[in-house]
């Protein structure tokens, strides 16, 4: 029970179809090594889903709306969590949005949007959670950025790949100024990962859903995709004392991905 009497706050704790997405099973996988969950989305039916399934093996979570782009919302979420579940330990943020298109293609408030989403909930989720970090002087930030982040992928996501390397040096910017505090600050970077997700976003680019999964899996130099539950062992890890002694990391979690050149 790595995080037994802790609270973690999953940021986009939903998932974007049936299945097992990031967030939802970072979630769950927290719950399962004893912390309780406050499941925030944009999506209150998808926070309540999560939520649910937690409570039913028997943990202890709330479902939260909150639109991250909005820091009145993320202020009153926070504020929540705390009144329910009495402490904070664990921010995690797996809040992200994908545009298609380079500069040509993107409009401008296309690209300000993912700014304002992918990063922007960094600053707004940290700015409202380090005051209680640094009251306790401990606390643990996972961000979920990306392999786009920091290699091309092969898809067409200019304000992605922007957005996600920004998540990472904000990662880097906070583990650094804060370190002294008692507060670690890391990043996970999935790579090619079978979520609901990919689904929606990504498989209209190919002729059908299986020839994605097969060129995908092909991509991976260990021969599959990874799955939700390999980006939540390591959020787990990284929020537990195993990591004590670990801030500033950017992990990936690619199945070798972040060790080839090209796609």
């Amino acid at each position: 029970m790595k995080l037994l009497d802790r609270t973690a706050l999953v940021f986009g704790a939903g998932s974007s179809g049936p299945g097992w997405g990031n967030g939802k099973a970072t979630a769950v996988a927290y719950a399962r090594v004893g912390a309780r969950i406050a499941a925030i989305d944009i999506s209150l039916e998808a926070a309540e889903e999560t939520a649910g399934i937690i409570e039913s093996e028997g943990g202890k979570a709330i479902a939260i709306r909150c639109d991250v782009t909005d820091l009145d919302a993320v202020e009153a979420a926070v504020r929540l969590s705390l009144d329910t579940l009495g402490r904070i330990d664990i921010l995690h943020n797996n809040v992200g949005v994908v545009e298609h298109g380079g500069p040509v293609e993107l409009d401008e408030a296309a690209f300000q949007r993912n700014l304002d989403v992918n990063v922007g909930s960094i600053f707004r989720t940290a700015k409202v959670v380090l005051p209680t970090f640094l009251a306790q002087k401990k606390g643990a930030i996972v961000n979920i950025s990306s392999l786009a982040s920091v290699r091309w992928t092969g898809y067409p996501y200019f304000a992605y790949y922007a957005s996600k390397a920004a998540v990472n040096q904000a990662t880097v910017a906070l583990a650094l100024q804060y370190a002294r505090h008692g507060i670690r600050a890391n990043a996970i970077l999935p790579g090619l990962i079978d979520t609901p997700l990919i689904y929606k976003q990504i498989s209209s680019q190919y002729g059908s859903v299986a020839e994605m999964v097969a060129a995908r899996d092909a991509l991976v130099p260990m021969g599959k995709m990874g799955t939700a539950w390999d980006v939540a062992a390591a959020a787990v890890f990284l929020a537990s004392d195993d990591a004590k002694f670990i801030t500033g990391v950017l992990l990936p979690v690619d199945g070798g991905g972040s060790c080839v050149a090209g796609v």
